[in-house]
């Protein structure tokens, strides 16, 4: 039975089952319940286990060098499953203490499957809204990667700071504007949409791109802009006409 085909006493039960038995592990250097969780095909139980791994992390100092030498074996598994749980819970950990984990991420940005680097993509995210400085400095590296994929991954892991502080965003965007694969340009494009729409952020991102001097970009982008208010109009700061207003002032 699935986690959430489950009432929720007994996921409660289950989520504290999951917690304990990765404790114990931990603590005896072992990993049999750990690699069963990782590799579930329920997608509810690996994050139960992630999460479970980055409160052991937060809460046991004495238990960090154990937790990180079985995230270390479990990151070589050839299973994807497993490999894409290290990653998240590399980036429960990262939250808070990122260059300790910092080379899961080198390592997962180039694994062959897609999982994996989404779950790059996914860490870099919420560990960029609690942990934003070295994470965007390791992105900042990776901008001019030979890989596109890499470029576009950046990019895209980078949004989610940028949908609250686009001001610590934009200056590594701007490094993409003249980026010829069309799969990176149209990602820059989308993640220039999605970090304009909230309150102070629309002016922010304008101002920025008057500085950009990749004419095609720009236009892409303020017409991505203005859609965004329509297509996110019970989320955005202004109405797409308003928005329009602000574009205009701003002499686009």
């Amino acid at each position: 039975m699935a986690f959430y085909d489950l009432p929720k006493p007994e996921r409660d039960k289950l989520v504290e089952q999951i917690n304990n038995n990765i404790l114990s592990e931990i603590l005896k250097g072992k990993k049999e319940k750990i690699t069963e969780y990782f590799s579930d095909e329920d997608t509810y139980i690996r994050k139960t286990a992630y999460l479970a791994i980055g409160k052991v992390y937060a809460t046991n100092k004495d238990l960090r060098k154990n937790t990180l030498a079985l995230l270390e074996k479990l990151l070589k598994e050839g299973d994807y499953k497993i490999r894409q749980t290290v990653v998240n819970a590399a980036g429960e950990i990262g939250k808070t203490d990122f260059e300790i984990v910092q080379h899961f991420f080198d390592t997962g940005l180039f694994d062959t499957h897609h999982s994996i680097r989404n779950a790059v993509i996914g860490s870099m995210k919420k560990m960029g809204e609690k942990n934003p400085k070295p994470v965007l400095a390791w992105s900042k590296k990776y901008l001019h990667h030979e890989d596109k994929e890499i470029r576009r991954e950046i990019c895209h892991g980078i949004e989610l700071r940028g949908r609250t502080h686009p001001q610590e965003v934009l200056p590594l965007l701007k490094e993409l504007q003249h980026d010829k694969t069309k799969r990176v340009s149209s990602t820059l494009v989308h993640v220039l949409g999605q970090i304009a729409y909230k309150k102070g952020c629309l002016e922010t991102v304008l101002k920025d791109l008057k500085t950009w001097d990749n004419h095609d970009i720009v236009t892409a982008a303020i017409e991505e802009i203005i859609d965004v208010h329509d297509r996110y109009k019970d989320f955005s700061y202004y109405t797409q006409e308003q928005a329009k207003e602000v574009v205009a002032k701003m002499g686009f």
